[in-house]
């Protein structure tokens, strides 16, 4: 029953026929993936960078169902049994499980094999070959029914004769012992022997019990696995809608995210867009930008320039002015008689030819103005260039709101198109009646198991009844363990060693006489107990065998699918008797397989062949209509201005400043010299230094005086402090401003003429080639949207494979049908036939032992009291 309900189960998704065939195996609705595919490839050869990476998305967890059952059976000490009875087997059976036999006699004979047709058997040599090839691996089993028949066969006849030997007064049926010596020992002796045999046929008949009564357990245990597997079903078939509902909805968490990128097309796409321009475009202003800076920067040089010039002109023309004056006021001097003395004079002349350094070095007011320059500038920076720039960048990084605006429409049809596509995958999800299928499947479970809750008293009746007999059965041994004890303690107690064999007390020959009864009934019960245990050896020994064992290693669903095994015309029955499909691939091996590791029974059963959600998915989902819309996109960015012409101008107008007209060379030449031609305090040092050399007189006094009025001007016009960082800051600035108008005259007309060279390639490639690249960001833009789609369709197939419908409770109600049948069933009976075998062959040779120990306990008629010879019974 549990099998017919996981095959109901299988049919629970709808009925097949109602599948539409517009979804089936259909040329028209091939997956369009393909086209995307052979596109991407298309703009992937065009790609400067690789897109990035989609974002996952979290569609959450489909509802789990919870299953109760938990095959599993721990049959506590007896396990220990059974291990002995399945190694008794593997020693009678050795031989693996013989696949190819059973498939090539089920292959070749596949109406079966009757009655009638055993005469026939020898004209086909396959089915001779197959004959002996059973006869091979039934060799074990065939030698112990051989022996057991022969067991059967011969107990009663052995006992017949036995008796009428007995009753002839031969078989020690005379009541007459001879005495002898060692009839003590002997007498032990058969008593110990006695004993253990009858402590090994009690073993024998606790194993036994042990097994029927374990068996009693288990099937009420049996029970409890039949609630929870129903129950089991029940939750796959209740779970089932809903988790099929979930999916369906999680649609929606796709869409959201699609939706929100339709949203924010601006930043994202138009934001693509500019960064693929960006590269041209905003290397290109920054350098424009820069340039603004290097204008700065020329005004300040050419406004230090015309400032240090003042400052030089003005204070060389004041120190020029007192030299001259210091220099004439000396000449003077020198032109005192007094130095046309001999001695006198060579000093005076001496002093005469150095008054032509009193003089200032540099010549400032000789260089060119920079005035013209610096007018020019003025206007050039009047014009603001780095307004001019600043709007170019605005202009390029409003892209986003460009393509925002520009795709409107765009984004309106696709938000229609995702609201039809998600119309289409809950009417599709509504197409089946998997809903209405399930509610008849859980009602039907119900019937089934209130039908088999009916029968448990019936259950119960019959393995009470089975139990009964199983203790009858072990009665019987009991009886004759019963009444071998019962003699055992009876002689023992009445012998008396002094009594002669005639005159033996009661209880002693009650004892012989209870032991004698036993031999009775040993050979009344032991062949039809063989029978028995010959019975159940060949049905449960071969059911462990054939089924139990490659049922435990799976080895039997290679049998069962055996391709062509069932029908020549059907290659695997499952698929033919669930589908009327029987190419396909699905195996009871397979679907037990998935089924143990709770995969989806969609994934199992391979319903994608019958309803082919995944090319629905494909077909809905990667709609080719979409992909039209996107093809469909136009941006023009055509009104984007990096650069106005005012700024062109700007640019042209500080390229022809004239800066480069400069006499630099002149510049830089007038501030390397020194402010004056001589240092003057060494100059008035010497002279000094020279009038000491003069007499004392007015003229030494003279000169000395110059000499403190040269120290003076030194002090005056050089040596301070605020004089002196005037002229030097002065001369710094003026030779850094001179370098630095130098290098940018140098440069500026190549800098200007590149830039407006880089603006123009900047703004032809918008306005000429940003179709490609618009193109190219709006694919990837494209395929980042399917790239949510088909996380979503993963999604669903791998749930669809591994959560929805997991069909745990098909393999549970196999592992069960395994566990009830072999492990509660056919252990238990395997060991029951196992421990009353051992007990019917000790049985045998507990016959022989009372037979001879009776002698000794029972009352004679006769007696010899000396007699060496051989006792003749």
């Amino acid at each position: 029953m549990l099998w017919r309900a996981g095959l109901v189960l299988l049919l629970c998704w709808g009925a097949t026929g109602e599948v539409p065939n517009q979804f089936r195996d259909s040329p028209e609705h091939e997956d369009p993936t393909s086209d995307l595919q052979a596109d991407s490839v298309t703009v992937g050869a065009r790609q400067q960078r690789s897109p990035p990476p989609v974002e996952p998305l979290d569609f959450g967890f489909v509802p789990a169902a919870v299953y109760d059952t938990h095959v599993y059976y721990e049959p506590g000490p007896i396990r220990v049994l059974f291990h002995i009875v399945h190694a008794f087997l593997y020693l009678v059976q050795p031989n693996p499980f013989p696949k190819d036999l059973i498939v090539s006699a089920i292959q070749q004979n596949p109406g079966g094999i009757k009655l009638d047709d055993y005469r026939k058997l020898a004209d086909k040599p396959e089915n001779v070959l197959l004959m002996l090839q059973a006869i091979y691996y039934e060799a074990g089993f065939l030698v112990c029914v051989c022996l057991g028949s022969v067991f059967l066969l011969l107990t009663p006849v052995v006992g017949l004769c036995f008796c009428v030997c007995r009753c002839c007064d031969n078989c020690g049926g005379e009541m007459h012992q001879r005495q002898r010596k060692n009839a003590d020992c002997q007498r032990s002796f058969y008593t110990a022997a006695l004993i253990v045999t009858s402590i090994l046929i009690t073993f024998g008949v606790l194993i036994a019990h042990a097994a029927n009564q374990n068996m009693t357990s288990q099937i009420k245990a049996t029970r409890r696995f039949i609630s929870t597997n129903m129950r089991d079903m029940k939750t796959l078939a209740n779970n089932t809608p809903a988790q099929i509902d979930y999916l369906t909805a999680q649609y929606t968490t796709a869409k959201n995210k699609v939706l929100s990128d339709l949203d924010n097309i601006g930043p994202l796409l138009g934001g693509r867009i500019q960064t693929q321009l960006e590269k041209e475009v905003v290397p290109t202003l920054d350098m424009a930008l820069r340039t603004v800076g290097a204008m700065r920067e020329t005004k300040e040089a050419l406004e230090s320039v015309s400032s240090s010039l003042e400052v030089l002109q003005e204070g060389t023309s004041r120190l020029a002015f007192r030299l001259a004056l210091e220099r004439t006021s000396l000449s003077n001097t020198l032109s005192d008689p007094a130095c046309s003395n001999g001695a006198v004079s060579r000093t005076c002349n001496n002093i005469r030819s150095t008054l032509k350094q009193l003089e200032t070095n540099g010549n400032f007011s000789g260089l060119p103005d920079v005035s013209p320059q610096l007018a020019s500038l003025d206007i050039v920076m009047k014009a603001d260039l780095s307004d001019i720039i600043q709007k170019g960048y605005s202009s390029f990084n409003d892209t986003p709101r460009m393509v925002q605006d520009q795709t409107k429409n765009v984004v309106s049809g696709v938000k229609a198109m995702l609201d039809k596509i998600g119309g289409e995958i809950v009417g599709f999800s509504k197409m089946f009646p998997v809903e209405p299928s399930l509610v008849n499947f859980t009602i039907f479970l119900n019937l089934e198991q209130k039908k088999m809750e009916a029968n448990y008293p019936k259950i119960d009746e019959m393995d009470f009844n089975r139990w009964i007999g199983g203790v009858a059965l072990l009665c019987t041994v009991v009886l004759v363990l019963a009444f071998n004890f019962l003699g055992l303690l009876c002689g023992t107690c009445g012998y008396d060693k002094q009594a002669t064999p005639t005159t033996r007390g009661c209880l002693s020959n009650t004892g012989g006489n209870l032991l004698m009864a036993g031999v009775a009934f040993s050979f009344l019960f032991l062949w039809w107990l063989m029978g028995f245990v010959s019975a159940g050896f060949v049905f449960g020994g071969n059911v462990e065998k054939l089924i139990c064992e490659p049922l435990a290693n799976k080895e039997l669903f290679k049998v069962i699918d055996t391709p062509y095994m069932v029908h020549p015309a059907k290659k695997n029955f499952l698929p033919a008797l669930l589908f009327q499909k029987p190419n396909m691939d699905l195996t009871v091996g397979s679907l037990y397989r998935d089924c143990s590791v709770n995969s989806g029974l969609y994934h199992a059963l391979q319903l994608e062949t019958m309803f082919k959600i995944n090319t629905f998915l494909n077909t809905t989902v990667y709609n080719k209509d979409l992909a039209k819309v996107f093809e469909g996109v136009k941006i023009d960015l055509h009104s984007m201005m990096l650069l106005e012409q005012e700024g062109r101008d700007s640019l042209l107008t500080f390229s022809n400043t004239g800066i480069g007209e400069l006499n630099y060379a002149a510049y830089l030449a007038e501030v390397n010299k020194g402010v004056t031609l001589v240092d003057l305090l060494a100059f008035a040092n010497e002279l000094e230094a020279q009038a000491d050399l003069l007499p004392r007189g007015a003229l030494e006094n003279a000169l000395k005086g110059h000499a403190s009025s040269i120290r003076q001007i030194h002090r005056e016009q050089v040596i301070p402090v605020e004089q002196a960082m005037k002229f030097v800051r002065a001369r710094s600035t003026l030779s850094q401003s001179i370098r630095l108008l130098q290098r940018t005259a140098k440069e500026l007309p190549v800098k200007v003429t590149n830039i407006l060279s880089a603006i123009d390639a900047a703004e032809y490639l918008i306005t000429h080639n940003a179709s490609h690249v618009v193109k190219q960001e709006t694919d990837a833009y494209m395929n980042n949207m399917i790239g949510y789609f088909r996380q979503y369709t993963k999604w669903v197939k791998d749930s669809l494979e591994g959560e929805v419908a997991q069909c745990k409770p098909i393999s549970n109600i196999i592992d069960t049908m395994e566990l009830v049948a072999c492990s509660f069933i056919f252990d238990s009976l395997n060991t029951f036939w196992f421990g009353l075998g051992g007990s019917c062959v000790f049985l045998v040779l507990s016959i022989i032992i009372s037979v001879k120990l009776a002698k000794y306990y029972r009352r004679m008629d006769t007696e010899d009291v000396f007699d060496d010879g051989q006792e003749n019974w």
